[in-house]
């Protein structure tokens, strides 16, 4: 048989298997059922109505395990709501680093929340089409293509060179830099426990990633 008809088979075979491989993720029982403000008790409520107040995604997403928690989910909140609305960093580059990290863990949930937040926080669409295929952005502005080598250079090798620590103190200031090193760091939590509790996009929105893309 040739390789090009070996090929065909193989996609239709795939091809058949993915409403099946669906079906089968849309049956499988949340691994934390979901909450709703009157279901929640005493210690959970005053941070259920916190996260009403800004979430997208309501008590879904990394809220949902987190409401199990409630002091360190209230700890975390905290944490979030400093580093999403008042952190030194910028918003687009803030949301930029967010969306680096996003990628590298694949995480629904995160690209599905901040992407259009990124876009909207003055990101432009081709810098976040990159991110999302995994290239490195070949039109960033200075800020951005320093947010892009710290995060990913930290994130990846678990240092930062004295050349790119250098660059980002001067173009960001030190303030900057820690902040920018925790929003990163903060998401990498928030991708983990998203992870861990296979939590998805909301019902009836089409997921960012598609099977097989990285």
């Amino acid at each position: 048989m040739r390789a090009s008809s070996i090929a065909f088979l193989l996609v239709t075979f795939l091809a058949m298997l993915s409403p099946a491989a669906a079906q089968n993720a849309a049956d499988k029982p949340k691994r934390f059922a979901p909450l709703t403000m009157e279901s929640l008790n005493t210690y959970q409520k005053p941070l259920g109505e916190q996260i009403m107040k800004v979430s997208s995604v309501g008590l879904a997403g990394p809220y949902s395990p987190l409401l199990r928690s409630p002091v360190l989910g209230q700890r975390m909140f905290d944490l979030l709501y400093y580093l999403r609305w008042n952190s030194s960093v910028p918003l687009r580059l803030n949301e930029m680093a967010i969306l680096i990290i996003g990628r590298q863990w694949r995480s629904q949930v995160e690209w599905f929340a901040h992407a259009p937040l990124a876009i909207k926080a003055g990101l432009s669409p081709e810098i976040v089409a990159d991110l999302k295929a995994r290239k490195r952005p070949s039109s960033m502005k200075p800020d951005e293509a320093i947010v892009y080598d710290f995060v990913t250079e930290l994130t990846t090798t678990h240092k930062v060179s004295d050349q790119t620590f250098a660059r980002a103190k001067e173009l960001l200031g030190e303030q900057q830099v820690v902040d920018l090193t925790t929003v990163s760091g903060t998401y990498v939590t928030v991708a983990m426990i998203l992870a861990m509790a296979e939590e998805g996009v909301p019902a009836g929105k089409e997921p960012p990633f598609k099977p097989g893309e990285d």
